[in-house]
């Protein structure tokens, strides 16, 4: 990335310089330490959960195993591997969740973990995913995920502690029946009353870390990353001796879960700062009350050199940063299709298999301000989106809707500033924050995270079915304001380095890190 500076030569000199070389820190992504991969313990432990169901509460089994080191020196980062999490869910629970009609469910898992060193403690967010798990047709339901997890680096000597907290599982079960597909759902759980949930303890303190020669973790290549966002120190890293969260360590490209292709071409080329990410997340359509799942999708972007404009003082100064893109979907500008589950105006279940089509440029503007301590940064992604219709089955039967069923315009957002971006578009916003030599937080353009945003859906058009127009059906059902969007971005890959940092793409040059969906 190059550096733009507002203020002429006249302001060089020692403050000047100072500075400069402090808006370069600020504006490179964190380097991840070392990580340590020592000989130590494994952890299987199994600890009764209290899960919420729209009914009350059910009991659930919980099982979480992993192996860790026994003990690392101050300041050197602790790897975590080989982290599953099974959870059994009762019958009871099974049928009320899924009903009769699921014949799979792929599950994602999310578990607060708690570290805490003495007095300082820091939290870490342990994800996992699976591929679809067959329900059974009696009986409990146990769902097992994998994944990797943030690296923690204890600051001070003294035990380690690690604690399971809250269990958070997305839930896409898959029908029995052809083309049918029930809504997606989340579970929230938590620790049973009294329950002791320590993990694990790791002993730190000079000297008595991994032998020399113990692997470590490899530097990334330009450009560097930012840790994950799912992951932070509470209270903003105020408290310097809490153990820091790192970054989740990046899995082999064997390992990494399903995803379509998402590369450059022939016909799009690759630019000089060109990145490819994946997108995944849920829309809500609220007329349902329910939440869409759009599986993960390409995005080809073209990062902008970031402006810098230094105050007065020189304190510090405001960031500014454009950038440009697309959907990139087997050679056209769209998402990858998904399916929607809803009721029609007839009370009948109908799933539609969409696609999100682009109409229009999308960029990605951010606009942050540092005092070369803390920074903060907002970014704004827009981009017109068509919701078109693919695929209708309407209780169990399939209609044809027609090649042009689509949403009579893009979706469209609450715009903040609607003078300089007119009209109809759908808007994302992320922000991210970052204490100087701690774990950012929030969303960044290069190490992804979360981002979330508002749309009314247009009626539809164009759908007919043998002369039949089903416009009124779509528009009835689906269409209208007030639907909640949360897209969590992964990791980008530098595709147009010479060399691909293998921490972030693929050796075809595609992004290693597919992220999961979170509501």
């Amino acid at each position: 990335m190059r550096l733009h500076s507002t203020v002429g030569a006249t302001r060089a000199g020692t403050r000047g310089r100072r500075a400069t070389i402090a808006t370069f820190v600020v504006l490179a992504a964190m380097v991840p330490a070392g990580a340590v991969v020592a000989a130590g313990q494994t952890v299987d432990v199994s600890l009764p959960y209290t899960c919420t169901l729209p009914s009350g509460k059910v009991d659930a089994a919980v099982r979480v195993s992993a192996s860790l080191p026994a003990r690392a020196d101050v300041g050197q980062a602790i790897r975590v591997t080989d982290v599953e999490t099974a959870v059994e869910l009762p019958e009871e629970a099974v049928k009320e969740l899924l009903g009769s009609e699921a014949g799979a469910v792929s599950v994602a898992t999310r578990l607060t973990v708690d570290v805490a060193q003495g007095d300082s403690t820091a939290r870490a967010l342990w994800r996992g995913s699976a591929e679809p798990q067959p329900v059974p047709a009696a009986g409990p339901l146990t769902l097992t995920t994998t994944g990797d997890v943030p690296t923690v680096t204890g600051q001070d000597d003294g035990d380690l502690t690690f604690t399971a907290g809250t269990l958070g599982l997305d839930l896409a079960p898959t029908g029995t029946a052809p083309d049918s597909e029930p809504a997606s759902l989340t579970l929230e759980c938590e620790p049973g009353e009294d329950a002791a949930t320590l993990l694990a303890t790791v002993s730190a303190g000079n000297g008595t870390g991994a032998p020399e020669g113990s692997p470590t973790a490899s530097s990334s290549a330009a450009p560097s990353k930012a840790p994950d966002p799912g992951t932070a120190t509470p209270g903003g890293g105020k408290d310097h001796r809490a153990p820091k969260v790192g970054d989740r360590p990046s899995a082999g490209a064997d390992d990494r879960p399903a995803a379509p292709p998402c590369k450059y071409d022939e016909g799009y080329p690759a630019g000089p700062m060109s990145l490819n990410a994946y997108v995944t997340g849920y829309s809500n359509v609220r007329k349902q009350n329910a939440a869409a799942l759009i599986t993960p999708f390409c995005t080809l972007l073209e990062q902008g050199s970031p402006e810098f404009e230094p105050y007065p003082d020189w304190s510090g100064g405001i960031i500014r940063q454009h950038s440009t893109g697309d959907l990139y979907s087997n050679g056209r500008k769209e998402s990858m299709p998904f399916k929607a589950t809803f009721l029609t105006f007839r009370f009948m279940p109908a799933e539609a298999t969409m696609v999100l089509e682009q109409a229009g440029p999308l960029t990605v503007d951010s606009l942050g301000a540092t005092d070369f301590v803390f920074t903060s940064t907002d970014t704004y992604i827009r981009v017109p989106l068509v919701l078109r219709v693919v695929k209708l089955v309407v209780d169990g039967t399939p209609l044809d809707v027609g090649p042009a069923c689509r949403t009579s315009g893009p979706l469209k957002s609450p715009e903040p500033d609607s003078a300089a971006f007119p009209g109809d578009h759908l808007v994302l916003h992320g922000r991210g924050e970052q204490n100087s030599g701690e774990p950012a937080t929030g969303y960044q353009l290069l190490s992804g995270g979360p981002l979330t945003g508002e749309v009314t859906i247009p009626a539809f058009r164009g759908c007919d079915n043998a002369g039949e127009n089903l416009d009124r059906l779509f528009t009835a059902a689906v269409s209208g304001p007030g639907n909640y969007i949360k897209q969590m971005q992964g990791q980008t890959c530098y595709a147009a380095a010479e060399v691909p940092n293998p921490d972030e793409c693929t050796e075809d040059r595609q992004p290693l890190k597919v992220p999961v969906p979170e509501r």
